[in-house]
């Protein structure tokens, strides 16, 4: 298994890098992703459920994401996701924005990848933490560039 939890400061107001994580606006932060329909909104969101194709060189993989936690407050804003992937990785991801101020937000991103199976335990071996942390570095990255483009609108 492998976890990650990483913090930045990001100088762009909360609701601006939220905005970042609405449906219409997830490739900005996740060009991977392809298409993310949803499949069932729920009340409170958490239980809501999208299909998502994800692009991984030639390959696409699709599988179903589910809401687990949701928070919307002027504050703090959150979402907590999971999902299996190719039948060998099950993930969880968490998305935490703090408020600093009106001008600086903290961003988390915490979460983990395990194994299902023989096949996908064998392969976070072999990708290893260091692949990880660059999956999740260059995630970063990406969020508060293209907050920033955001915020500079």
């Amino acid at each position: 298994m492998i976890k990650w939890h990483e913090e930045r400061i990001i100088p762009v107001n909360i609701e601006t890098i939220w905005h970042l994580f609405e449906i219409e606006n997830i490739q900005r932060i996740m060009p991977n992703v392809v298409e993310n329909k949803v499949l069932e909104q729920k009340e409170g969101v958490v239980g809501s459920t999208y299909q998502q194709k994800y692009k991984e060189g030639k390959r696409i993989e699709t599988y179903i994401v589910e809401d687990l936690e949701y928070e919307n407050t002027p504050e703090r804003k959150h979402n907590k996701i999971g999902f299996t992937l190719a039948k060998a990785f099950e993930i969880e991801a968490e998305f935490t924005l703090h408020k600093i101020d009106d001008g600086e937000t903290r961003f988390i991103y915490k979460g983990e990848n395990r194994g299902v199976n023989f096949l996908g335990k064998v392969l976070i071996k072999l990708g290893g933490e260091k692949n990880n942390n660059k999956v999740v570095t260059d995630f970063m990255d990406l969020v508060e560039m293209e907050a920033l483009k955001e915020a500079n609108k």
